[in-house]
């Protein structure tokens, strides 16, 4: 039977954690001695250069990078002893979003979205509907899941997208530059409801790679540089102000 002084610490435990770990990318150390220790609910930046390793950590926590030394967790998968048959139940954990959306262009909205769903075992007709409108109300596309991806614009598709990391209530959400590819007031929109989300009661945790800095500036949270084979946490102190100018 698990005590009362167990789930306390269960609760407490970082939700994503990284101690001395080590990450590769096809044979190359890519982030040395990684650590990283995000709890239920936060919302992180991670920042740096092109090629620095920003997205090399976002598929670490895919289970999608080679992890060697140290420890790594993600909810409750262990990344350093993580085998292929558990990535995907690994993946059914998070919410993952993408620069360039990764929609299905020859499917509807709603089917892209039940496409998922069934895929991550949901069968009931009835409540895949429920739970499609559900995450399209959330993000202001609940009149939208008849139209094909191109009769969009790029700020709907980006919010379909969104909707559809939201599928399986999701206690961490993946953003690698989800606003890469929008103007600046489609970004700031599109900013606005991730910031919605994870401010929600019980909302997941949000871990965005950006190079965005009027996004970085307008939404100050906890920010992790990555630079010459290490990602830092950046002091949080007020005299420091970070120029995001020196790593884009």
């Amino acid at each position: 039977m698990i005590n009362s002084q167990d789930m306390e610490e269960n609760k407490e435990r970082p939700i994503i954690f990284f101690e001395h770990a080590d990450i590769y990318n096809s044979g190359n150390l890519v982030i040395s001695d990684l650590n990283m220790s995000i709890n239920k609910g936060e919302f992180v930046y991670i920042i740096g250069k092109v090629g620095s390793g920003k997205t090399t950590i976002i598929r670490a926590m895919i289970g999608d990078a080679e992890i060697k030394g140290g420890k790594a967790m993600v909810g409750e998968f262990d990344l350093t002893k993580l085998r292929n048959r558990q990535i995907p139940y690994l993946r059914r954990k998070l919410g993952v979003i993408f620069q360039d959306f990764q929609l299905l262009m020859d499917r509807t909205v709603e089917e892209n979205l039940s496409f998922v769903l069934r895929a991550t075992g949901w069968k009931d007709r009835r409540t895949v509907s429920e739970r499609i409108l559900k995450v399209l109300t959330a993000v202001g596309m609940e009149n939208k899941s008849h139209k094909m991806p191109h009769q969009l614009s790029g700020g709907e598709q980006q919010r379909i997208a969104i909707a559809r990391a939201l599928l399986n209530n999701p206690e961490i959400i993946l953003a690698d530059e989800p606003t890469g590819n929008l103007d600046g007031d489609t970004a700031g929109d599109i900013m606005a409801l991730l910031m919605k989300i994870n401010a929600r009661e019980n909302g997941p945790a949000v871990i965005m790679v950006t190079h965005n800095r009027s996004l970085f500036q307008k939404y100050p949270a906890r920010t992790f540089l990555c630079e010459k084979l290490s990602c830092t946490e950046v002091p949080e102190e007020s005299e420091f102000q970070l120029d995001l100018s020196e790593f884009i």
